[in-house]
């Protein structure tokens, strides 16, 4: 069988991109890595993208027009033979017409139990609801953001005393073991599936 290639889009540290690495280097997942792609030159994911051996790139977003953003990065996943991609961090929100170009095989990770807190400021804003739990949600992008279909939800207590920072840290503990979880599910659907011609021109 033909492993499927996912390209993996970053704009910071790359933590849960390592994770999906990780997994695909040890074969917990049956794919390639193809491509780790940042929209920030300096992005530190970027070197540890490097670190295992996978080719990176940059796709710079601004004082570009969005649709000059989405055509780079459409050569560049065209250019690796892409068959999903994983936002990992990254942060910037893309077009319906990008997103359906790639439907069903754009994976995100958002760190609330969606719907709840869909969006930005999410620590802040589930500290301030005063919940009892919070947690990581990965689903497939659609162009409403956070709304497309939930694969693998990961709970997370919140605790008295919680900060920002303190959540955050328990909740991206969750997504390392949630995304690739994640991940392995979509493999799996699509290897039952013949192959579509990809959609990226």
């Amino acid at each position: 069988m033909i492993k499927p290639t996912v390209s993996i889009l970053i704009s910071g540290r790359g933590s849960n991109m390592e994770a999906l690495a990780s997994a695909c280097d040890s074969k917990v997942i049956p794919a390639n890595v193809g491509v780790v792609i940042s929209n920030i030159a300096d992005a530190p994911g970027l070197d540890r993208a490097a670190g295992f051996g996978i080719p990176t790139a940059v796709v710079p977003h601004a004082g570009r027009s969005k649709a000059a953003f989405e055509a780079d990065l459409q050569a560049i996943l065209k250019h690796y033979k892409t068959d999903i991609i994983c936002l990992a961090g990254f942060m910037r929100i893309l077009s319906a017409d990008f997103v359906n170009l790639w439907e069903g095989r754009i994976l995100n990770i958002h760190p609330s139990l969606l719907p709840d807190f869909a969006g930005t400021n999410v620590y802040a804003r589930t500290l301030a609801a005063g919940v009892r739990e919070s947690g990581c949600t990965v689903h497939r992008v659609t162009a409403e953001v956070d709304s497309g279909d939930i694969l693998v939800q990961s709970r997370v207590p919140v605790r008295a005393g919680d900060t920002e920072s303190t959540l955050a840290e328990r909740i991206l503990q969750a997504e390392h073991v949630a995304y690739p979880q994640a991940l392995a599910m979509l493999v799996s659907q699509l290897a039952a599936k013949p192959h579509p011609e990809r959609k990226v021109s």
